[in-house]
């Protein structure tokens, strides 16, 4: 019994650090913009199994280069509180075995989505890429690193547009582009409230001239939000959207772009903490008007 038990417990505890690693919430986050861009992108009937194939693919592609990104920084993420619990910092796991998960990650989710077409593929490679080779070292030397970590995190949703249709749709191109000027307050809002711990790290993610919390932050994300409203009417003078759904994407657009008003007004932890928290809500709101939208033309 005691072993059984002991079984069960090593096995619970192997599945949370795995999930750690691969930093499920937010590999979670990137499975649902994959399966958006796959949703709206068919020009067919959509089927459980291309669901299904889209998620494991977008999510294991995801999960190994968030397991490479902690093997390049297991010295860094142990100088931070947030990050002081992952199992490489922590002591739980070493190295080898994160690479190795991340090697049967990569080729697997690869593989799932080549199984789409070849573009779908070589996209996810390229996301992956990115995001653990270029961007994860880039984070130490200059606030462009934002730049460049914004194009994995929307090569997503252009993922799954392509392995609906084997090419680059208008539709898929303007859910990237959203989701490419979507990240920059995020990214902003999450390095001003955790400053401190980066810092630590020796992280340079904000892009006033200083590389302290000033207004100019505040005002760069409030740009990029208003830039980010206008966006959202392309859909609809591209005949890509309903003027309703367009209207739902511009408020919720204005809203995000006002917490950003806040913080460059106010340039205080409690404006970034709100302008944090409307991004996380930004996102999940603006797919489910694609992913409705869609339903509603079937």
């Amino acid at each position: 019994m005691l072993k059984s038990l002991g079984l069960i417990d090593t096995i619970r505890l192997k599945l949370t650090d795995l999930g750690l690693l691969t930093k499920f919430r937010l590999s979670s986050l990137v499975v649902l913009s994959a399966m958006a861009g796959y949703f709206v992108s068919l020009h067919t009937a959509v089927t459980l199994e291309g669901l299904l194939t889209i998620a494991i693919g977008g999510f294991l592609v995801t999960g190994a280069a968030n397991a490479l990104n902690q093997v390049f920084e297991i010295e860094y993420d142990r100088q931070m509180k947030r990050t002081q619990n992952r199992p490489l910092a922590a002591g739980r796991m070493y190295i080898p075995e994160a690479v190795l998960w991340a090697g049967v990650f990569s080729l697997t989710g690869t593989a799932l989505l080549l199984s789409f077409n070849l573009y779908a593929g070589i996209l996810g490679l390229t996301s992956l890429v990115l995001y653990a080779f270029i961007y994860t070292p880039l984070k130490r030397i200059s606030p462009v690193a934002v730049w460049v970590g914004a194009l994995p995190g929307a090569l997503p949703v252009l993922i799954g547009g392509v392995a609906a249709t084997g090419y680059l749709t208008p539709l898929a191109i303007c859910l990237f582009l959203l989701q490419v000027i979507w990240q920059f307050s995020h990214f902003w809002a999450i390095a001003w409230v955790a400053d401190d711990d980066y810092r630590n790290a020796g992280f340079k993610l904000l892009p006033s001239n200083s590389g302290e919390k000033d207004s100019s932050v505040g005002f760069q994300a409030f740009v990029y939000n208003i830039a980010l409203t206008l966006l959202g009417i392309l859909p609809y003078f591209l005949g890509l959207m309903s003027l309703i759904s367009t209207i739902i994407i511009v408020l919720v657009s204005i809203l995000y772009a006002q917490k950003a008003w806040y913080l460059y007004r106010r340039c205080d932890m409690d404006s970034a903490r709100k302008l944090m928290f409307s991004s996380f809500l930004y996102l999940p709101v603006v797919l489910l008007v694609f992913v409705i939208e869609k339903m509603l033309m079937i």
